[in-house]
């Protein structure tokens, strides 16, 4: 393999991290913090919702009645709730309401209170010694009679410790089925192999989730433009600012400014099909426009 194939081969996973990484910056920057309305109800677990966007089912019914069965309705449909976290994975994006769903990394799950055998007396050990060795009938009958007293007594004594557990892992499961519902929930919408570069985008998620939430006063970002030219191909959101230059040369022109935190990049190339306005967060596209010269 020649060396420029391999330290090709080395710069794909870092631009594809790098690409997500600011991209998930882009997406909690718009998102996180606002107020959006369900159009549905949520379950209230970590496992949420899952999306598979352009699917023919994009959403599976039969395993999200499992899930509001088994853990209740943590958010119900008309009722508002607070975008807390937006996070990009390898192949998912995790859209979390409320708090993202109880049963996260710390909660409590376990509804099992652990007990043990009420333990054999001193008195018990040696008076099943002593049988062994003890000789005399009535002696032995009165040891006997005297062990099984002391068997008994344990054994009722592990009967009152089985119904505290009982009761105790009775008030345990009331008290998690409480806080699944007070803990939110989320979506994750999902794709098969890896996210599209295309996905990565506020425009695209309130896209896979137009059916299931009402963004309400959220506006959607432009998504216009697809084909640019022959000489630039395709240009997606979610490329690097250098790509985009690779492609279409180098700007006519650019502003920058600052959005909060963010430093936001407008660049004006001009094309064989006409003049592209492209918008860039941390370097990252997230819109552009193709207006005629």
């Amino acid at each position: 393999m020649r060396p420029a194939l391999v330290l090709v081969g080395l710069l794909l996973p870092v631009c594809a991290f790098r690409v997500s990484a600011q991209s998930e910056a882009v997406l909690r920057d718009y998102f996180e913090g606002r107020s959006v309305t369900l159009k549905q109800p949520m379950p209230g677990s970590e496992e949420g919702v899952d999306i598979f966007p352009g699917t023919s089912r994009p959403l599976d019914y039969p395993r999200y009645a499992k899930r509001l069965k088994e853990h209740g309705t943590a958010i119900r449909s008309g009722e508002s709730a607070i975008i807390t976290k937006v996070k990009v994975k390898s192949k998912h994006i995790e859209f979390q309401l409320d708090g993202g769903g109880y049963g996260t990394m710390g909660d409590e799950t376990s509804t099992n209170v652990s007990t043990e055998a009420t333990p054999k007396t001193r008195r018990e050990k040696n008076l099943e010694a002593e049988i062994k060795r003890e000789t005399d009938p009535v002696r032995k009958r009165a040891m006997r009679e005297e062990i099984d007293d002391l068997k008994r007594e344990r054994e009722r004594e592990d009967a009152r410790n089985r119904s505290a557990v009982a009761e105790a892992e009775e008030h345990r499961k009331q008290n998690i089925r409480q806080r699944r519902l007070e803990g939110g929930s989320r979506f994750n919408i999902r794709y098969q192999d890896q996210l599209p570069a295309d996905a990565l985008s506020p425009a695209s998620v309130m896209a896979a989730l137009a059916e299931y939430v009402d963004f309400g006063g959220l506006s959607e970002p432009e998504d216009q433009g697809q084909a640019v030219s022959p000489r630039s191909g395709l240009l997606r959101k979610g490329m690097m600012l250098q790509d985009v230059n690779a492609m279409v040369g180098n700007p006519l022109n650019m502003r920058q400014r600052k959005e909060g935190t963010l430093n936001v990049q407008t660049a004006q190339y001009s094309t064989a099909d006409g003049r592209i306005t492209a918008d860039f967060v941390e370097g990252v596209l997230v819109r552009y426009t193709i207006t005629s010269e």
